[in-house]
């Protein structure tokens, strides 16, 4: 059943003019006279590119063929990532679709994997990772009134990220998956 321009929403994901788009932005206008407008910035999930379009009421859309499956991190093979999921079967992940976020993974880890057509094209990780300070900036000290003072400090894996200064090596950190930014330090574990 397709889907009207009644029907449009942030996060939905839909085929537009025969390809994949996630809705990364709505808004919903009623004029005076006329016809209700929804202006949507549309994300292509396999390129990532943008752009913003207006809709009206009469507009349809087709839905996408997806298909999630909740998976565990495995081994890397090269600029390949295998994945298992709960039958055994092996999921190979690029490391270009992964980005950044593949410095959070570890063995076992559980993740999400949205198929569109039957490949991979999102990977949804846990919204926070926990992760060993292996190397800080010494972080020169100043004036904390004025804001956060943040260094570079590199966790377990390689990630790079800001943290507050008074974050130190040997520390926990809890990094949020969605941002690839620190959350907060997890005192007591060493």
């Amino acid at each position: 059943m397709p889907y009207t321009a009644s029907d449009l929403r942030k996060g939905l994901k839909l085929r537009y003019e025969g390809q994949p788009y996630v809705i990364t932005e709505y808004n919903f206008t009623k004029p005076g006279k006329g016809q209700s407008i929804y202006t949507c910035r549309l994300k292509h999930m396999l390129t990532g590119n943008t752009f913003v379009k207006n809709f009206r009421e009469i507009d349809t859309f087709d839905e996408l063929d997806l298909e999630e499956k909740t998976v565990n991190f495995s081994y890397e093979d090269g600029d390949q990532f295998v994945f298992l999921d709960e039958d055994s079967e092996q999921i190979n992940v690029s490391a270009d679709l992964l980005g950044d976020k593949k410095y959070f993974l570890e063995d076992d880890l559980e993740c999400k994997i949205l198929f569109l057509d039957g490949n991979p094209v999102e990977v949804t990780f846990p919204t926070f990772v926990e992760r060993k300070i292996e190397w800080c900036d010494a972080g020169a000290k100043g004036n904390t009134a004025a804001g956060k003072v943040m260094k570079t400090c590199r966790v377990a894996g390689g990630y790079e990220l800001k943290c507050p200064i008074f974050v130190n090596e040997g520390d926990w950190i809890r990094i949020d998956t969605r941002t690839g930014e620190y959350a907060d330090r997890i005192m007591g574990r060493r």
